[in-house]
């Protein structure tokens, strides 16, 4: 036990947003003694994705790669994952509600995360990455479970690819946000918000991890290694 909940670690769930990962969550979270919820979400996608509105909806607009590569997710939930893109928030953010817990969106606004991109990123980066949401249009569904275990398998090489094709990308969409998710993480911590899950991208789960770390906050982790074993070890619905 620890003396107060600003001692208590933070858990760290790391989830992937085209994997139906609500039996191992509710798990996990139904056990533990909470003083909030946190999710990777700003009040724009939470408003979006919360609503009774149907999936992507209000996401019609934004850079050509951004939806393709929301298409991509969804068709890729459908076939290989059973649910919809974002379902592990929704299911964090109904169990904060079931509990009485209040919820916490701790992501970048998304416009200005894209705004940041397309300002910074170098028109070869620019074209690769609109290439590979096209590319991934057509990719079959057991490549893409193939390369899920792949990842689950080795995260951090996974990573480091993503940086040496795309620099600009991990920079924007990983480290930049793992920082400003930790400032928020940590201010909540200061206000007595110290027994958190926060549920994120299990891309963001190391990075976040180790900027935590930088600001003296204990951390537990639950890669999404882990989560996905105790889905696909559940016994069938007969």
């Amino acid at each position: 036990m620890y003396a107060s909940t600003t001692q208590s670690p933070v858990l760290l769930l790391g989830a992937a947003h085209v994997i139906d990962l609500e039996e191992p969550l509710r798990r996990e979270l139904s056990q533990r003694t909470l003083d909030g919820v946190a999710i990777e979400l700003d009040p724009e996608r939470a408003a979006s994705l919360l609503s009774d509105a149907k999936p992507g909806a209000a996401r019609r607009g934004g850079p050509l790669f951004v939806r393709l590569w929301g298409h991509v997710q969804r068709r890729l939930g459908a076939e290989i994952g059973g649910g919809e893109p974002g379902a592990e928030m929704k299911v964090a953010a109904e169990l904060a509600k079931e509990r009485n817990l209040p919820l916490f969106l701790i992501d970048d606004p998304i416009r200005l995360t894209l705004l940041e991109l397309i300002r910074t990123m170098p028109f070869k980066e620019r074209i690769a990455l609109l290439a590979g949401a096209v590319a991934a249009l057509f990719v079959p569904s057991r490549i893409v479970r193939r390369e899920l275990d792949r990842y689950a398998e080795e995260p951090a090489a996974y990573t480091a690819e993503l940086r040496r094709a795309s620099p600009t990308l991990a920079r924007v969409l990983l480290d930049d946000r793992n920082e400003h998710m930790a400032a928020r993480l940590a201010a909540l911590r200061d206000r007595g918000y110290g027994r958190m899950a926060v549920v994120v991208g299990d891309a963001h789960l190391e990075g976040l991890r180790s900027a935590l770390g930088r600001r003296g906050v204990p951390v537990e982790t639950i890669p999404f290694q882990r989560l996905r074993a105790v889905t696909a070890s559940s016994p069938s619905p007969s």
